[in-house]
């Protein structure tokens, strides 16, 4: 009996020592890989090889709606697709700073076709009231910018009873896409869903543990799973509707000065100060990615500065992990049709 006690907490200790090991590889890869790809310096070498004529491309006629669009990269994508031509709804929680970020754009951009829809995304039935009024427009979504989100170090629970991180950024995107499917269709074959993830998704694997029951919440962890999430059901997406002439992208933005960054990640912020993008670099690859011809993008891919990324770091051991987002969307749908 001693014998089989003594095995079990070596065996015990292995795989933890082995989970561990795993974790900090993760943790010290991404910060390597992240300080060399994802601050300005970063983008300012890789955008040696951009195509200005990418950017230049005129989307009159076209609908674009953008989530989180009053401040950072929601604001310089909404901004840019003004610039486009394109008639923008931006989706805000805020009333007053959606107001004041519209009047700052159509200013700006001289593009009166830009407009302010009211949306709390933590809120399941905001969400389906918006897709509701939206739909009442009879327009058709060319493009679904999928941006908005936040990290919330402490454990925060809904009046749904949801956690706050996964209630916005996961919840709050699967529903607002699914929900829009239906003038996207409209849009086909040129549709196209961008949802803007974050290279912290590098740093842990698919977990079924969407709300981070078990152990003890990190704030950060529990985004980067959010983000991780959010590039599985990309991938999820784009074999689901691909008979549908939706195309699907997630992207990641780099390491951007914004005002979500400065309140979420002030250590953060103030260690790179100088050296992270601005938030019109961030937005760049979703700008870019709402611009070009379908024929050049690959559904279901994870896209930065406007090329084609892995998913996953080598020897990481994240790969096998997208084998359970059916499970997960399963999960997902069935929150999303139980909750008003």
């Amino acid at each position: 009996m001693k014998n089989a006690t003594l095995h079990f907490e070596f065996h015990i200790s292995i795989t933890a020592l082995i989970m561990f090991l795993l974790k900090t590889w993760r943790a010290s890869a991404f910060g390597v890989y992240g300080y060399l790809n994802f601050t300005r310096n970063g983008f300012l070498e890789h955008s040696k090889k951009f195509k200005p004529e990418d950017m230049e491309i005129r989307i009159e006629g076209k609908n674009c709606v953008v989530t989180g669009a009053n401040s950072g990269i929601g604001f310089a994508t909404a901004e840019a697709l003004a610039s486009c031509g394109a008639t923008v709804y931006m989706v805000c929680r805020n009333k007053e700073k959606g107001e004041t970020a519209l009047s700052k754009i159509q200013s700006s951009t001289g593009n009166p076709n830009v407009h302010l829809e009211v949306c709390d995304l933590l809120s399941i039935s905001e969400i389906k009231s918006f897709a509701s009024r939206f739909s009442s427009k009879d327009v058709p979504v060319h493009v679904l910018v999928n941006n908005a989100g936040l990290m919330e170090h402490k454990r925060i629970t809904t009046s749904k009873g949801f956690e706050l991180n996964f209630a916005v950024n996961v919840l709050g995107t699967y529903a607002t896409t699914e929900l829009m499917l239906p003038l996207l269709e409209i849009a086909s074959p040129d549709a196209r869903v961008v949802t803007v993830s974050s290279g912290g998704m590098y740093t842990t694997p698919l977990t079924s543990d969407l709300q981070f029951s078990d152990g003890k919440f990190s704030g950060a962890e529990q985004y980067a799973r959010n983000k991780r999430v959010q590039v599985a059901l990309t991938e999820k997406w784009a074999e689901m509707y691909k008979n549908k002439g939706i195309g699907f992208y997630s992207m990641h933005p780099g390491w951007a000065e914004t005002p979500g960054v400065a309140k979420s990640l002030p250590d953060f912020n103030k260690w790179l100060s100088g050296k992270l993008r601005t938030s019109e670099e961030g937005a760049d690859t979703v700008i870019w990615l709402a611009l070009q011809p379908k024929e050049k993008l690959v559904s279901g891919g994870f896209y930065f500065d406007r090329a084609e990324a892995p998913k996953h770091l080598k020897f990481a051991a994240t790969r096998q992990s997208h084998a359970i987002i059916d499970s997960i969307a399963d999960t997902l749908r069935s929150l999303v049709v139980s909750k008003k």
